[in-house]
């Protein structure tokens, strides 16, 4: 059997073994180009790595004049029900316990939790809604300290979806596909933006349980991922309970000048590893181990609130002092704002309410009522507000029937994904404005729909960036967040 190095020199073409590996690693050093722009961000001005990368040109963002510096997505995992919230439905309560008419459902599907009922008993919010602020938005009981920052408020009742199930809604919210294994929102923002902080990540992420569910749908780290993006542009997650970073802090018997030294023998044997081979995940290696020095000051610095005055602190609420919960992440995310960190994202769990809702959700916006607004005031009076996005919602919402049985004082409700409530405030946005109208059943879009598409178009196109220019080639294709879709919601926009 003819040698391998044979069969190429045989080849008509006359090209070699060492011809063909050649053409890979000239590939393979053309696609490092946008890791080794992104490293130079992150590593010293005086690094060689930032030299080399400063000669490769910048993609060119933002496209636009940014309205916002920076987004605060404070995403409800498992799905809020915008009929006990947002979208008050009077009419429902004469049609307590009736069944859900067909030409309503108009034969959509259900999820499999519901979808063998033999009926679908009406069950009207038990909670009662009010005007508030200047602008007369309609806000439920439940949410008096967002009642009071109404006017800031931006909301869109008739935003949808495709997903009908948790795990793919919320990854269809994050990276624009159902599936797993594409780019995050907050990567897309890394890979396009960079980072404004050389000691921060460009992208953060915090979690937290909430008290109206804590055994809850879980949450993956892939959620946050960077996808086919290179590495360093993956949402780096504080952990809720203990040390917020892992092996931040140096081993025993190993000083920061040690440790400093043994960087840059390190980072020297990986740049030459770069520069044979041309993998743009070495860069992305670098940077992570710069990114992870520079944060054993950064962030034990962030996350020491001794110097928050006690007024702010009561105004996050009694939960704030303590690390891992919704108040004492709200707080962080104005401090991490503070610190023009580009994305930052609290994913609160604990939303998904099939049965027992009135309790259950009574619980969780004793979580984020308070926080929320107390997030919003506070950026406004430092003037953060200004340059910060914030968004508010979940994957989908909460059907008008119950499932299961309706009582009284008791209901559940199924997913829904034809319509449910967001909203957004600060940068950019209109304040004291509603957005879209759902019919009596709060169960199909009446007017101004909004797709998810739409949605982050939109937080896009806030941060100076033109969703349809955001791509990054992966296996033959230019890839975006919005995939092939996605409209601005101009009707929102200040």
């Amino acid at each position: 059997m003819p040698s391998l190095h044979a069969a190429f020199d045989a080849r008509p073409d006359g090209a070699t073994l060492q011809d063909y590996l050649n053409r890979r690693l000239f590939l393979r050093r053309g696609a490092s180009a946008l890791g080794t722009a992104a490293l130079a961000s992150l590593l010293g001005p005086g690094s060689p790595a930032a030299a080399t990368a400063a000669t490769e040109g910048s993609a060119g963002f933002p496209h636009y004049p940014a309205r916002a510096k920076r987004v605060i997505y404070l995403f409800q995992s498992g799905a809020p029900s915008q009929m006990d919230l947002f979208d008050p439905k009077p009419a429902m309560d004469k049609q307590r316990g009736k069944d859900l008419p067909p030409s309503i459902r108009q034969g959509q599907r259900l999820t499999t939790m519901t979808s063998g009922q033999k009926s679908f008993p009406i069950a009207p919010s038990l909670f009662k809604f009010a005007r508030h602020g200047q602008s007369g938005a309609w806000l439920s009981e439940l949410l008096p300290h967002l009642a009071g920052v109404a006017d800031e408020l931006c909301f869109i009742r008739t935003l949808h979806t495709e997903a009908i199930n948790h795990d793919p809604a919320i990854t269809f919210c994050q990276t624009g596909h159902q599936l797993a294994g594409r780019p995050s929102i907050g990567a897309w923002l890394s890979y396009g933006l960079g980072s404004d902080n050389r000691d921060l990540p460009a992208y953060v992420v915090l979690t937290s349980f909430g008290t109206g569910r804590r055994d809850d749908q879980p949450l993956y780290d892939r959620l946050w991922s960077s996808g086919f993006l290179p590495t360093q542009h993956q949402g780096v997650k504080f952990r809720n309970t203990g040390d917020p970073v892992l092996y931040l802090s140096d081993p025993a018997g190993l000083d920061r000048r040690q440790r400093r030294d043994m960087l840059d023998e390190l980072a020297t044997l990986n740049r030459r590893d770069h520069e044979t081979f041309g993998d743009p995940e070495i860069a992305a290696r670098i940077a992570q181990y710069e990114m992870a020095f520079r944060m054993q000051s950064s962030v034990p610095d962030l996350t020491d609130i001794s110097d928050e005055s006690d007024a702010t602190l009561a105004l996050y609420g009694p939960e704030v002092r303590t690390p891992g919960t919704y108040a004492a992440n709200c707080l962080l995310a104005r401090r991490l704002a503070e610190r023009d960190v580009r994305c930052i994202q609290l994913f609160h769990m604990g939303w998904d309410h099939h049965g027992g809702l009135p309790a259950a959700i009574r619980g969780q916006c004793r979580d984020t009522d308070q926080p929320t607004a107390a997030l919003i005031a506070d950026l406004k009076q430092r003037g953060l507000l200004d340059d910060t996005l914030i968004v508010w919602g979940g994957e989908f919402g909460r059907t008008i029937y119950s499932q299961g049985a309706l009582t009284e004082t008791n209901y559940g409700r199924d997913h829904h994904p034809r319509c449910f409530t967001v909203f957004l405030a600060g940068a950019g946005v209109k304040k004291g404005m509603t957005l879209g109208e759902t019919d009596d059943f709060c169960y199909n879009v009446v007017s101004d729909p909004v797709h998810v598409h739409d949605l982050n178009a939109t937080l896009l196109h806030l941060l100076g960036v033109d969703h349809k220019r955001l791509t990054h080639r992966f296996q033959g294709r230019d890839y975006r967040l919005t995939d092939i879709h996605g409209e601005l919601i101009r009707k929102i926009l200040a």
